[in-house]
């Protein structure tokens, strides 16, 4: 089975934010904020991974509902490390961009869920 688009966005994404972990993890204060990053940047795609052997349709979508808030507390991961001065704008900006894509990708892939949910 090929993977999905949003499969693949999601492992790129986890793909760069351990990438980022592995670049500015210094021993202090920051590591618990890019630790928070790497937790949930990494579960979106895991997540979206584990919904594709979902027992349900109800299990599928909520799997996906999981990996979108996850990909919201990236979203705000980022935004306080770039604003406490850890992450550069441009970095923080590509990442942010690719997060919020993930969540669009996301909503709209649980509203779809949904909708062939009602439907059956």
């Amino acid at each position: 089975m090929e993977p999905s688009v949003l499969a693949e966005k999601a492992y790129a994404f986890a793909l760069r934010v351990v990438r980022l972990y592995r670049h500015l993890y210094k021993p202090g204060a920051e590591a618990v904020l890019l630790r928070q990053l790497l937790r949930c940047g990494t579960s979106v795609g895991a997540n979206v991974h584990e919904a594709g052997v979902a027992q349900s349709p109800a299990d599928f979508i909520s799997k996906l509902g999981i990996a979108r808030k996850e990909a919201a507390e990236s979203t705000y991961w980022l935004r306080l490390l770039h604003d406490a001065g850890y992450l550069d704008t441009p970095g923080y900006t590509s990442l942010q961009a690719d997060s919020q894509e993930l969540g669009r990708l996301l909503t709209a892939s649980v509203k779809t869920a949904q909708k062939r949910r009602l439907n059956e």
